[in-house]
């Protein structure tokens, strides 16, 4: 199932595109532990097609292809076997967050806020999750905490975690 962004557009697009700009020249992008060498290397490229002309699922089901991702990958309980949907919850993670980055930089030049949603229907919804939908957000720290906190859980909670289906609207 693919999320609802209620505000992706062309000029979401482009501000979208600026963020991957800004992480890659900052050398900032995150690239999974879980990526091959191949993966590594082809996913900035990719990253940039799908926002441009596609979506999370479009980004996720080209990812999968051509060994991207290792089978095994080392924890601290040893190796494992790399889940059978790290390629999408990669894709829609990392869609999603310069997606809601994209909205941060056209709330602060617009004067609008951010409304917390749940733009992706979830099997089971966590308390925590629930709790956000509704909320206003403040644009700048948002940003900042989605550029600083690359890859992992940010301060605000926004997204929140791998798999919560929540985003933000202009209102």
């Amino acid at each position: 199932m693919s999320f609802e962004f209620q505000n992706l557009n062309e000029e979401t697009r482009k501000k979208m595109l600026e963020e991957i700009q800004h992480d890659i020249s900052n050398n900032n992008l995150y690239l999974s532990k879980r990526f091959s060498q191949k993966g590594i290397n082809d996913y900035p490229d990719l990253l940039i097609k799908h926002v441009q002309t596609g979506n999370e699922i479009t980004l996720g089901k080209e990812l999968s292809q051509n060994g991207r991702f290792n089978s095994m990958e080392e924890t601290i309980k040893g190796p494992k076997k790399v889940p059978i949907n790290a390629h999408e919850t990669l894709a829609q993670g990392e869609f999603n967050r310069f997606y809601v980055r994209a909205l941060c930089l056209k709330a602060i030049e617009s004067g609008k806020k951010l409304e917390v949603y749940r733009g992706k229907e979830v099997s089971q919804s966590r308390s925590d999750s629930q709790n956000k939908i509704g909320e206003f957000v403040e644009p700048e720290k948002l940003l900042s905490d989605l550029r600083t906190n690359v890859g992992v859980d940010t301060a605000l909670g926004l997204p929140s975690g791998p798999n919560s289906g929540l985003t933000v609207k202009l209102t």
